[in-house]
């Protein structure tokens, strides 16, 4: 394995992290931007107030993106094994 495929490995790594955490990272800061509206037009200004939602929606959302993610994680973890049995010798 050459210098240019443990690259490509390490750019796919980086990609599937990205798609894993996209749901729950978009769930959080569309309830937080939510949160702070609500909180600049009423002026409460209580810091826990937007912890609740935020931990409620990223947990759902996670629950709910489970079957997608695995999925994600089965392709990417064949194309590492088809990688490694194309290494062997002859």
């Amino acid at each position: 394995m050459g210098p240019g495929e443990v690259m490509d490995v390490g750019r796919e790594t980086l990609w599937v992290m990205v798609r894993l955490g996209a749901p729950a990272m978009a769930v959080a800061m569309g309830l937080g931007l939510a949160v702070s509206i609500v909180q600049a037009l009423t002026q409460v200004q209580e810091a826990t107030l937007s912890f609740v939602p935020k931990l409620l929606g990223v947990g759902l959302a996670v629950l709910l993106s489970v079957p997608w993610a695995l999925a994600i994680l089965q392709a990417f973890t064949e194309s590492l094994y088809g990688r490694i049995a194309g290494m062997g010798g002859p």
